[in-house]
C-alpha cells in the first residue's frame, strides 16, 4: 500500500504507474492545437525561454520541440529524465534522473549544467543520510493484531530511505526538486549543495471494511490508513510561495476516489497550505498570470483549473501528464498514452483561451 513507481517506458526509464485514462467529464474546451507527436513519454515541461523543452523518459533525453514543424531536437542525454527547467538568466539547465524499477531505485538527482559544466547532485545519497519524513508515521494508527497480520511492514511505518526526484522549478539562482520518493523538497544552490525545503503531509484515508477487504485487510473493521505523498511538480508562485502536486501513494489510480492534492509551501518554514484535493492523477500543474492553478489529470483525461479555491474542468485532454504556462498567459501541455505491447505515445499541444 507504499507509493508505487516502476519503470514503465524502457530501459532505465523511471515513471509513475499510469494505465489508459478514464473517460472525461464534460468540461470547457478552450482551443487545443497539436504541436509535435515526435515525444513519447513527456513528464516535464520548461517553456520559460519561449522555447519548448520536454523531459522525454520514453526517449531518455531532454529533447527541444520546435514549434514550425514539431520536430525534436535532443538537448541532453539523459538516463529516467523526469524533469527540465532553465534559471531566470537562461545560464544553467536543471534536469532531475531516475534510475531503478520495481525492484527499487538505484540512483536518484539533479544535474545542473552551467557555464562551467555539469554538477551532479545526488538526491538519493542526501536521503539516505537525512530521511527527513521518518518522522512521519504512516499506515494505521494503533493497528490490531488482525490489521498487522494482514499487511504485515505496512501496516504501520516510518517514512522509509526513498528517492525519486521527479520534478525541478527554478528558485531565484537555486532550484527546488520535488522529491516523489522521499515526499519532500529539496532546495539545491548552483554548486549542489541539498537542503532541505519541507515534508509533504502524509494522506490519511478511511476504508469501509468492505474495501478493506478488497485490498486484503479482512479484519471486519473500518481503517483509516495514512498513505504516503508523492509530489509530483512543483512551480514558484509569484507570491514567492512554492505550488505543489501530488498523489497519493499505493494505489495512485482512482480505484480509492479521486484523491490528488495541491498544497501552497512556505520555502522559508516548510510549512503547507492545502489549497484543492479530489484530482484524478495530479500529475503536474502551471500557474497562470491570475491566480490560476492548472492541473492534469491524468486518470480524468483532463486540465483543470483552481480559482479563489474551487476547481473546475478546463480542458478535455486524454493522457494529459504535463503542463506549463508561457509568458503570455498560453498553456503548452504534454500526453502519455500506453498500449499493449508498443511503446509509449506522447504529444505536445498548445492550448489557448475561447
Amino acid at each position: 500500500m507504499r507509493k508505487q513507481l516502476v519503470a514503465a517506458v524502457g530501459a532505465g526509464a523511471a515513471a509513475l504507474l499510469l494505465t489508459a485514462p478514464l473517460p472525461a467529464s464534460a468540461a470547457a474546451k478552450p482551443r487545443v492545437k497539436e504541436i509535435s507527436t515526435a515525444v513519447l513519454a513527456p513528464f516535464n515541461l520548461d517553456v520559460s525561454t519561449g522555447k519548448i523543452l520536454v523531459a522525454d523518459g520514453g526517449a531518455n533525453a531532454i529533447v527541444r520541440v520546435k514549434k514550425s514543424d514539431g520536430s525534436v531536437k535532443t538537448v541532453v542525454e539523459a538516463v529516467g529524465p523526469d524533469g527540465v527547467a532553465v534559471s531566470k538568466d537562461r545560464r544553467y539547465l536543471a534536469h532531475t534522473t531516475t534510475v531503478g524499477g520495481e525492484e527499487g531505485i538505484t540512483a536518484s538527482g539533479l544535474n545542473i549544467i552551467g557555464p562551467k559544466g555539469t554538477v551532479k547532485v545526488d538526491t538519493l545519497a542526501y536521503e539516505r543520510a537525512n530521511n527527513p519524513d521518518a518522522k512521519l508515521t504512516y499506515g494505521v494508527d494503533n493497528p490490531s493484531d488482525c490489521v498487522k497480520e494482514a499487511l504485515g511492514p505496512q501496516a504501520n511505518y516510518r517514512g522509509l530511505v526513498d528517492s525519486h526526484a521527479y520534478s525541478v522549478a527554478a528558485y531565484g539562482k537555486k532550484f527546488v526538486v520535488a522529491d516523489a520518493g522521499a515526499n519532500t523538497l529539496w532546495l539545491v544552490d548552483r554548486k549542489g549543495k541539498i537542503s532541505t525545503i519541507g515534508v509533504l503531509p502524509r494522506h490519511p484515508q478511511r476504508l469501509s471494511a468492505e474495501v478493506a477487504k478488497g485490498l486484503g485487510v479482512d479484519c471486519g473493521e473500518d481503517l483509516t490508513y495514512s498513505f504516503e505523498a508523492v509530489p509530483t511538480d512543483v512551480e514558484v508562485g509569484k507570491d514567492g510561495w512554492l505550488y505543489v502536486t501530488t498523489l497519493p501513494g499505493g494505489p495512485e489510480d482512482p480505484s480509492l476516489g479521486a484523491r490528488g492534492r495541491v498544497y501552497r509551501v512556505n520555502p522559508k518554514t516548510g510549512k503547507n497550505q492545502l489549497i484543492a484535493r479530489g484530482f484524478a492523477g495530479a500529475t503536474n500543474l502551471a500557474l497562470g498570470k491570475h491566480g490560476e492553478i492548472y492541473v492534469t489529470e491524468f486518470f480524468g483525461g483532463k486540465i483543470s483549473v483552481v480559482k479563489r479555491g474551487k476547481v473546475k474542468p478546463y480542458v478535455t485532454l486524454p493522457g494529459a501528464v504535463s503542463v506549463e504556462t508561457d509568458r503570455k498567459g498560453n498553456l503548452w501541455a504534454g500526453t502519455l498514452t500506453f498500449a499493449e505491447n508498443a511503446p509509449p505515445a506522447g504529444t505536445i499541444v498548445k492550448i489557448k483561451k475561447k
